[in-house]
């Protein structure tokens, strides 16, 4: 079990690995968004430099990295904590990707896709967390540190035995977010929409 664990976790952070916004971005000839716009190769960035749909499919490949890899090792009967592991794993390759100059975003959609094994009430409760926390401040990365925040909270109301790998999980989102912390504390953090309500596209 432990070199199955052990296999599982380069798995993931191989498929993690795989930089959705860099992708995407080429495929529809848009600027590198590690060196454009916010400088993060996610969903959000994705978004102002070329709109909806490469947004879309950015987001569903990166929340795709979370979810096959942990799905994987929940079919093969791997423990809550190993698959919290392999969960980090796939983060990590988000975070730092082999492919991609080790140069890679904040993995708050691949935590989430990691996440969805534990159940569909979860990634309620997550979403709509997201969502009222973007819609009453307006930022995309207050939002991703609220829901994740609570999300051990959740976890242990609806499968206890994964708290702590949801924990772990949590720890590392919030820590990659110390650069957008530190701008809200200073005011200097870029909203999704502008003072109108309108969503900021830059194209």
């Amino acid at each position: 079990m432990i070199a199955m664990v052990i296999l599982m976790v380069g798995v993931a952070y191989l498929f993690g690995s795989l930089s959705s916004a860099v992708v995407i971005c080429r495929l529809y000839q848009l600027p590198d968004p590690r060196t454009t716009g916010s400088k993060n190769p996610g969903a959000t960035n994705v978004y102002r430099l070329g709109g909806r749909i490469p947004a879309v499919l950015v987001l569903v490949m990166d929340i795709l990295k979370g979810t096959v890899p942990v799905y994987i090792g929940y079919w093969l009967n791997i423990t809550p904590l190993a698959l919290g592991f392999i969960a980090i794993a796939a983060c990590l390759g988000h975070i730092f990707p082999l492919y991609f100059g080790f140069k890679g975003g904040k993995a708050v959609a691949t935590a989430f896709g990691a996440m969805l094994p534990i159940g569909p009430e979860l990634a309620g409760l997550l979403i709509v967390s997201w969502c009222v926390a973007l819609f009453i401040w307006g930022f995309s990365s207050l939002a991703a540190i609220v829901a994740v925040a609570l999300a051990p909270l959740f976890t242990f109301f609806i499968k206890p035995a994964y708290t702590l790998p949801v924990a772990m999980l949590a720890v590392l989102i919030v820590v990659r977010h110390q650069a957008n912390i530190r701008r809200l504390m200073d005011g200097q953090e870029p909203r999704v929409w502008d003072k109108r309500g309108k969503l900021k596209n830059n194209n």
